[in-house]
């Protein structure tokens, strides 16, 4: 039984990976951005005693559905026929939305946030617009 739920997981995992059009630095980045937002959005609202089921399942469906854009994002890249093009500009968005909500959960700690973390927001932005 444990086989046949391992490899349940495989196959789920890998149709999603074909969906995302394959693994890459850039989807590896924006998967670790995500966890990492989520991740200090629950650490930070536990601290403070604002712990709430509801507020976490949205933002589990916020990032579920960034995914399903990049998704969609490759599907367009696939029937034009510009590579990763369009998911590449999506994903670069996607980043730099998330970090920046990284840094604004940091903050709500009072720890200082690197300028450079700030400026990498801005690049980011940039790399998205540049790809439009």
């Amino acid at each position: 039984m444990q086989t046949f739920f391992k490899s349940v997981f495989a196959v789920i995992g890998a149709i999603v990976l074909i969906l995302l059009g394959g693994w890459s630095p850039l989807l590896q980045v924006l998967v670790v951005f995500i966890a990492f937002d989520y991740i200090l959005g629950v650490l930070v609202a536990a601290s403070y005693g604002q712990l709430n089921s509801k507020i976490g399942f949205k933002g589990i469906a916020k990032k579920v559905i960034i995914l399903a854009l990049v998704a969609v994002a490759y599907s367009i890249d696939t029937i034009t026929g510009d590579g990763t093009f369009i998911r590449d500009a999506v994903i670069f968005f996607y980043m730099a939305n998330e970090l920046l909500s990284i840094l604004e959960t940091v903050g709500k700690t009072n720890l200082p946030i690197p300028d450079v973390l700030r400026k990498a927001v801005e690049t980011l932005n940039g790399k998205s617009k540049s790809k439009e």
